[in-house]
Formats: C-alpha cells, sequence, structure tokens
C-alpha cells in the first residue's frame, strides 16, 4: 500500500471515527437533558423570529388592571364576591362560551356575596373556577366544594403552571394533582366535549403564545362591570377574568415578554387548546435522526474536500438547519436545535481539526526544523509560501516603528545579584510585550531592556499608527506604573522611567540570517530614524516622542498630543517634527506646549 492510500484510508476512519463519536455525544446529551437551558432559550428565539399575531378570534381577557383602581378607588382587592357576581352577569348577558375566573375563591368572604356569586354561576352554567390547591381525592379546594360546583353548573381546574428553570412558563399541563388543569377545563366546557391526554400529545405541551405581552383584546374589569362593555364582544368566546395590575403581582416571564400577567398566560394557553396544540415538539427518535444528519454530514464531505469546503458545508448546512428549524416552528413543529447543531459544530471542528493534524504530521519535520530559526508568528508564513526556499522573502510595508527603552537599568542591575536582574528584566519585557501584543504589534526583538517592534507587518493593518500609540499609552500609564510598584513589594528600587519613539512609514521586512538561524526583522531609514527618536526622550520632560510621519497616518490626531520641536536627526539632512505624549515624566517640567509650526498645523487627513 503507498503512503497516499495510506494517508486515505486513516484519513477515512478518523473522519467517521469523530463523527460518529460526537453524533453519540450529541445524543448522550439530548438523553440526559444537559443542555435544555440552551434549548428552551431558542424556542424564545423562535417566537422573537415568529413575531406577534393576530389576537385570538376566541379568547378574551377582563382584566383587573391599574384602569380598574383609578375608576373605582373605593374598591380593594379581593372584591367583594358581590362585584364578581355582577361582572359575571355582564360577560354572560353577551352569550360566551366559557367564563374563566383566573381568581381563587378559596376562602369564605360575606355570606352575601357568596350566595351572589354562586347564584351567577349557576344562572350562567358556563363557568371555570381556578385553583391552585387541592385536596387529597383531587378536588379543588374552593368555597364551593364538588358537589356544589356541579349543582351550580361550574367546574374548577388547577391553575398552577411550571416554570422552567429559567423563570420563564413555556408549556401548560393537562393535570396536576388529580385536577385537569384551568386551560383545559376551560376550553373543555368552551368546546363542550372532553379533552384527552392523547388528544394534547404530552402531559406538559407548549403554549402557543399569539405575541407580546397585550397581544390577547382585553377589557378593564371597571368598565365590564359598569356596562361601559356592550355584552356582545364576549360572543361565543372564552373569557379569562384575572388580576393584571402589577400591584396584584400575578406577573410572569414568557417567551414573548418578560411581564406578562398571569390571566394572559392561561388566555394564551385556553387558545392553544381550543385550536388542537398546534404547536407540539419533534418526537425524539426524528431528532436522534437530526443529529445523526448533522454529525456526519461535514465528515463524510471531508473525505473528499479540504477544510475551507468542509467548514463551508458546515455553515450552509447550519444555515439550512436553522432556517428549517424556523419553518418548522411556524408550522407547529418544535424541533430539537442545540444538540443536532452541537452535533454538527463538533464534528466541523473534529473534521478540519482531523484535516489538519494529518497534515501537521506530514509537515512536522520541517515545522520542528523551522520553529526553532523563525518567530512563531511567521512560521506559518513561511511554510504557506513556499515549500523549498522556506525564507520569507522580502517585502515592502507601511509600518509604524516602535523602539523603547528602560531608563537606568543597565547601571543599576550592576548591583543586583544576577538572578535579581534576570527576574527584574522578565517581568518589564512581559508587561511591556503583553501591551504591544494587545494592540496588535509584532516584538521583532529584545535588545536587553530595549525592545524593538513593528505595527503593520507582517500582517498590513491600515491603523498602525493607531495602535502603535495605543500600545505606548498602556505601556506608559497602565504597565510601567504596575511594573514599579512590583519593584518596590519585591524590594528592588524605586522603579525607572522608560523612552518610546514612535515613526511611520515603508519598510523592508522578511526572513534574514543563516539556513540554520533566520530571524523577522524590518529594516529601513524608518527603523533608524525611529530608534534615534527613543534616544531623544532622554533629555526631554516626555516619555513618548512620536514622529510627524506617524500623526500624519493616525486615523485623527488625538487631544493628548503636543509639537515638541523640529529637531536635527544623525543621518537625516531635513529637521524632523517631533510630537509628544502629553504625559510629563515625574518631576520634569515641560515649559509649556510649544506652537505648532504652520505647515503642520492644518488637520490631519
Amino acid at each position: 500500500m503507498n503512503p497516499r492510500e495510506m494517508s486515505l484510508r486513516t484519513k477515512f476512519f478518523l473522519l467517521v471515527a469523530l463523527g460518529s463519536i460526537f453524533t453519540a455525544t450529541a445524543a448522550y446529551l439530548l438523553h440526559f437533558r444537559f443542555l435544555d437551558n440552551l434549548e428552551r432559550q431558542t424556542i424564545d428565539l423562535r417566537f422573537s423570529l415568529r413575531g406577534d399575531e393576530a389576537a385570538p378570534q376566541d379568547v378574551v381577557i377582563v382584566k383587573v388592571d391599574d384602569i380598574t383602581f383609578s375608576e373605582h378607588s373605593n374598591w380593594r382587592w379581593p372584591f367583594d364576591r358581590k362585584l364578581h357576581a355582577q361582572t359575571l352577569d355582564q360577560i354572560c348577558e353577551g352569550d360566551p362560551k366559557a367564563i374563566a375566573f383566573d381568581i381563587q375563591f378559596s376562602e369564605y368572604g360575606s355570606v352575601a356575596g357568596d350566595n351572589a356569586l354562586g347564584e351567577s354561576l349557576y344562572q350562567c352554567g358556563k363557568s371555570v373556577l381556578a385553583t391552585t390547591e387541592v385536596t387529597e381525592k383531587g378536588e379543588p379546594n374552593l368555597i364551593f366544594d364538588q358537589s356544589a360546583l356541579e349543582e351550580l353548573g361550574a367546574r374548577a381546574g388547577n391553575a398552577n403552571l411550571p416554570t422552567d428553570k429559567d423563570g420563564i412558563i413555556r408549556r401548560f399541563p393537562f393535570e396536576v394533582e388529580g385536577l385537569k388543569g384551568f386551560a383545559i377545563v376551560a376550553a373543555e366546557v368552551a368546546r363542550q366535549r372532553e379533552i384527552t391526554r392523547d388528544e394534547m400529545g404530552a402531559d406538559l405541551q407548549w403554549i402557543d403564545y399569539a405575541g407580546s405581552p397585550g397581544t390577547v383584546t382585553s377589557y378593564s374589569y371597571s368598565r365590564v362591570h359598569d356596562g361601559k362593555v356592550p355584552p356582545n364582544v364576549f360572543k361565543d368566546k372564552v373569557v379569562v377574568v384575572g388580576a393584571t395590575a402589577p400591584s396584584l403581582q400575578d406577573i410572569h416571564a414568557t417567551p414573548t415578554g418578560a411581564v406578562m400577567a398571569g390571566p394572559e398566560i392561561q388566555a394564551n394557553a385556553v387558545a392553544t387548546a381550543m385550536r388542537g396544540f398546534p404547536l407540539r415538539s419533534l418526537p425524539s427518535l426524528w431528532n436522534i435522526v437530526l443529529i445523526v444528519a448533522l454529525g456526519l454530514v461535514v465528515p463524510l464531505v471531508s473525505l473528499r474536500a479540504g477544510p475551507l469546503v468542509s467548514v463551508a458545508v458546515g455553515i450552509v448546512s447550519y444555515a439550512l438547519f436553522s432556517l428549517g428549524t424556523q419553518v418548522a416552528f411556524e408550522s407547529g413543529t418544535v424541533s430539537s436545535y442545540i444538540y443536532p447543531t452541537a452535533a454538527l459544530a463538533m464534528a466541523t471542528v473534529g473534521s478540519v481539526g482531523a484535516h489538519y493534524t494529518l497534515a501537521a504530521f506530514e509537515r512536522e519535520r520541517v515545522r520542528d526544523v523551522f520553529s526553532r530559526f523563525v518567530p512563531e508568528q511567521v512560521v506559518d508564513q513561511v511554510l504557506a509560501q513556499t515549500d523549498a526556499d522556506l525564507r520569507l522573502h522580502g517585502k515592502e510595508l507601511v509600518t509604524t516603528v516602535m523602539f523603547s527603552d528602560l531608563r537606568g537599568f543597565t547601571s543599576s542591575a550592576e548591583d543586583m545579584p544576577a538572578e535579581n536582574v534576570i527576574t527584574v528584566l522578565n517581568y518589564y519585557l512581559q508587561e511591556m510585550s503583553e501591551a504591544i501584543l494587545a494592540h496588535g504589534g509584532t516584538l521583532v526583538c529584545y535588545m536587553g531592556d530595549g525592545i524593538y517592534a513593528i505595527f503593520g507587518a507582517p500582517l498590513e493593518q491600515e491603523d498602525h499608527a493607531d495602535r502603535a500609540l495605543a500600545a505606548s499609552r498602556e505601556m506608559l500609564l497602565e504597565r510601567l506604573p504596575k511594573f514599579n510598584d512590583w519593584m518596590r513589594e519585591q524590594g528592588h528600587g524605586e522603579g525607572y522611567l522608560m523612552g518610546i519613539g514612535l515613526n511611520s512609514g515603508p519598510v523592508m521586512t522578511g526572513n534574514v540570517g543563516h539556513e540554520r538561524r533566520m530571524d523577522y526583522t524590518a529594516v529601513g531609514d524608518v527603523v533608524n530614524t525611529a530608534s534615534r527618536i527613543e534616544g531623544m526622550t532622554k533629555g526631554t520632560p516626555y516619555s513618548v516622542l512620536i514622529a510627524e510621519s506617524t500623526i500624519e497616518m493616525m486615523s485623527e490626531r488625538p487631544i493628548d498630543l503636543v509639537f515638541y520641536d523640529e529637531l536635527e536627526v544623525r543621518g537625516r539632512v531635513a529637521k524632523l517634527k517631533l510630537w509628544a505624549l502629553n504625559i510629563l515624566k515625574p518631576g520634569a517640567d515641560g515649559g509649556g506646549e510649544k506652537e505648532e509650526p504652520e505647515k503642520a498645523a492644518a488637520p490631519v487627513a
């Protein structure tokens, strides 16, 4: 068997094994519901993408709201049962299909009030009373016992709704503690027939929310009671009566809103039951099929395609699956989303990882050789650009060059123990290097306590000047004080000052050196000038000096810059205009800001 056939066979077994492992992992997670919190959040997102639908035509709410209390300031909650009886009479006059009181009558009130409510329930004959308390026999704990309810022609339903771990109500029950759910009973009264567990499809079913809070048509309790709402608006509808005023604290989070009143949640549940439970979960077997399909698609493609194509297939598969999931949801099917996409994501990452792992083995010897000579940030560029020369060829780039130096360290190091010198130096270089790297700079080399870095190479950056100044600002204002504090804590002295020079322009970049020892570097007049600018900071009250070429390449001129001077630089004929970061060295006197030359006064482009 030749090496190519062996490589293909290895790739086949590796990718199939990875796909199978990731598929099995996702199925395992599904079985034990490890990611259900995320899954539920995707349900909320699906509701959000679907948007608000039209208000249910067969369900309305009579709400005890702020208007009710403002129009009848003498009413006190809980209302006298006479008020409920009178309101019930007004609603019943409109010939609704059912009247569902999401108000619990578990404690006796006045005799007259309770009798009035009982009489109204009897006269109407199509009412449902909510309860959250059930006896051991499965009977409601209300002021009317089961036999009384039957005589009154009323029914009771358990109004408890399950809250998911994240505090959101997404589903409603068929039965709680032996008593059918409030919404189920209301729908049964309205439809005049029993709803079975099989018809519901599960012990818990999704509430098909019509939309955000306030979507369901509603009327103020006080206005219904006072006869200001025509009774005919309730004809052939299920009327849910309940408290929606925030002060009554029946407010809950739902997939479509964080502050939906309990009666509106019940109304959505009733509407869901009335429509035959249109929103149902996909059977578990089909969710497993989705997991297997998405878990294997990328590994199978990767057998014949490279990593970019594999990633593209993964992205397209994800997009199509996401679209299909939303379309299915809007058609009434709630399929698993997180578990199949987890299988897809793991398989995609695994397939790409397998590809690069196999490629890495093939090129490991070459990498081992060159990682000893070439800085880590350019190893991949070297390997990508050539298979034979193994050098990063020269390239001219416009960059910003930075040189920095720790003032006085060399002389003070003579009085330190050798181990302290290295400890201090490593701490300082670590802090400054982090600042440079954080802003996208490339560390070219260390020169004792000096640092040579460039911005805009080997990867081109349009904002290299802005990055270099931002790194300088962080080095001076954050990293150096931290370093000096550490020096004092460790008993190594009071700390140091530093100097930074910045210059921008074209430089030649590439690998230089012997085939056994190569370095990445940048050369040119811009580099030499940046080094000399850094040296000039020794005689100034400022720690950061910046060439005007750098200022001109910034996206906008920062307000914390001052014009310093126009100086001669060794090796250059023309004088160099220098700016400074307007932060004086400790104890230094800036001598006032110098006036900017007329030529440099125009705004930076």
